[in-house]
């Protein structure tokens, strides 16, 4: 196959930890063509979505002062001329992005396999997503609105506050029962109260690890990464300074994983990361899930060959 990954510029990757990094030497490893292309690199051209897409070969160097790809010069080709286009993109979710699901939804019109879904990406906000399975979720509140941000924490007296758009645990607080800086904390997320926020009742089991459970073609890979918040700290996220460790699913991540899988697959989400802690769904990530490396390092379950047969298989 041809497989045109659109993600950040390739020079940025951190290849150890990378999951796109993962997906192509899997790829790669079974004799397809990679190809990657940028975000702005795309445009509606007399009607045909085109990209500037440019051919990479893997150097099989995974050393950091050494270069792991080469790339041909970019060529401009319709999205059409490859077996499959995944979307790697990171946030932030910002308007740019979005205009790049709409021109991906009108390659798809024109042929184009797109994974995940463009329309799927855009209906599934990250955090708001998990308001569609009540049953796993914690107590939760998405507003703007000020009174009621102070109401749900007198009632809850420990909770987090986020913004709707953030990744990597950026924005994120903790407010206890004092309520120190709970007005200016929600000041700050709500810009004065023009964007919308969500607060959640505080889960102890944060201490326990922020699970990472990985959802592909409908199935559940069998191990999560729990990254466990370093001392002080209320964020899991590898990007905010967490360590990953590798774990079996409980049984409850397993009932949360099974009942979501097969639903999530059939709206066009080949790849999602579900993050549970405790016993509590908390985000769907559906933009540019990670953890394959950290997994398969620490357990020696592929999840890149997971992914890629699941790929082949949609395709």
């Amino acid at each position: 196959m041809k497989i045109a990954f659109l993600a950040d510029p390739l020079s940025s990757f951190k290849i150890w930890k990378d999951s796109t990094f993962a997906m192509m030497a899997e790829a790669a490893k079974r004799g397809h063509e990679i190809h990657a292309f940028e975000q702005q690199h795309m445009a509606m051209d007399n009607g045909t979505i085109v990209a500037n897409v440019s051919r990479i070969a893997l150097t099989g160097s995974e050393h950091p002062d050494e270069d792991w790809y080469v790339a041909d010069a970019p060529v401009a080709q319709p999205l059409t001329a490859f077996d499959a286009i995944v979307k790697r993109k990171d946030p932030p979710f910002d308007m740019e992005y979005v205009y790049s699901t709409y021109l991906l939804e009108l390659a798809e019109l024109q042929g184009a396999r797109v994974f995940n879904r463009p329309a799927a990406i855009r209906n599934h906000n990250e955090k708001l997503a998990i308001a569609q399975f009540p049953q796993f979720t914690a107590p939760t509140l998405v507003t703007s609105d000020e009174a009621r941000l102070r109401a749900f924490h007198a009632e809850h007296r420990d909770i987090i506050l986020k913004p709707l758009d953030g990744m990597g645990g950026s924005g994120v607080f903790r407010v206890r029962e004092d309520g120190i800086n709970l007005g200016a904390i929600i000041e700050t997320l709500t810009v004065n109260g023009s964007r919308t926020i969500m607060a959640q009742r505080y889960i102890p089991e944060i201490a326990l690890g922020d699970k990472r459970i990985l959802l592909i073609g409908g199935e559940v890979v069998p191990y999560a990464l729990a990254r466990i918040p370093q001392a002080g700290e209320v964020r899991g996220n590898l990007a905010a300074g967490g360590t990953g460790v590798a774990q079996p699913l409980s049984a409850r991540d397993r009932e949360i994983a099974e009942t979501l899988a097969p639903i999530l697959f059939k709206r066009g989400l080949l790849l999602v990361g579900l993050d549970v802690i405790g016993d509590w769904l908390t985000e769907i990530n559906v933009t540019s899930p990670t953890c394959f490396r950290e997994i398969t390092q620490q357990t020696g379950f592929d999840v890149a060959a997971m992914f890629i047969d699941a790929l082949e298989r949609a395709v």
